[in-house]
């Protein structure tokens, strides 16, 4: 009898150890799969395509929780290259910002650029797309800001911007991984 308690015992030792260990602040999960990282790539895709639908809520959700908890793809924020943006008030803010985040972890996986500016260059022009599908919905819903960003896109400028805005980014690692709120 006593030999059958101790391996029970220690097997719940051993689950509540683990368990309580998953929910640790410092507690990582391993690296991403290549099945996530596909997942994750095609709901940014997708996103860009129609980024008010609707349905697409629980995989936006289930995209900015994966960036956030796994090690291996790490994305630092600063809005410098999204312009004055944040300036104004625009309806899909959050919708805009979230894919420029996005896009930037879509870039290291599809990509893997080097450079910080790079990336970030990914995340505005993920941001862009997204911004001209909203606008085939909504034309109302207009952003002066994005339209330059338009411009620059149109006129070239766009990757030289981008580069300028990302020098306000260095050395900004107190905002990495400080995803927006996208639900």
């Amino acid at each position: 009898m006593r030999k059958t308690t101790i391996p029970v015992g220690l097997a719940i030792l051993l689950l509540c150890s683990f368990a309580f260990s998953q929910d640790q602040p410092g507690a990582k999960r391993g690296p991403s799969t290549p099945e996530e990282r596909k997942r994750f790539v095609a709901i940014v895709h997708q996103l860009e395509k129609t980024p008010l639908d609707p349905s697409l809520s629980s995989d936006v959700a289930w995209a900015l929780q994966w960036l956030e908890d796994i090690p291996d793809i790490t994305v630092t924020i600063c809005w410098a290259p999204l312009g004055h943006f944040g300036m104004e008030q625009y309806p899909y803010d959050s919708r805009i910002r979230g894919q420029f985040v996005l896009g930037m972890g879509a870039a290291l996986i599809e990509h893997q650029p080097r450079q910080a500016d790079a990336i970030y260059l990914a995340g505005v022009e993920s941001a862009l797309r997204t911004y001209r599908s909203i606008l085939k919905s909504k034309p109302e819903a207009r952003s002066e800001v994005l339209d330059d960003l338009l411009a620059k896109r149109d006129d070239g400028t766009l990757r030289d911007f981008v580069h300028d805005a990302s020098k306000a980014c260095e050395g900004n690692e107190s905002m990495a991984r400080n995803t927006p709120n996208l639900r």
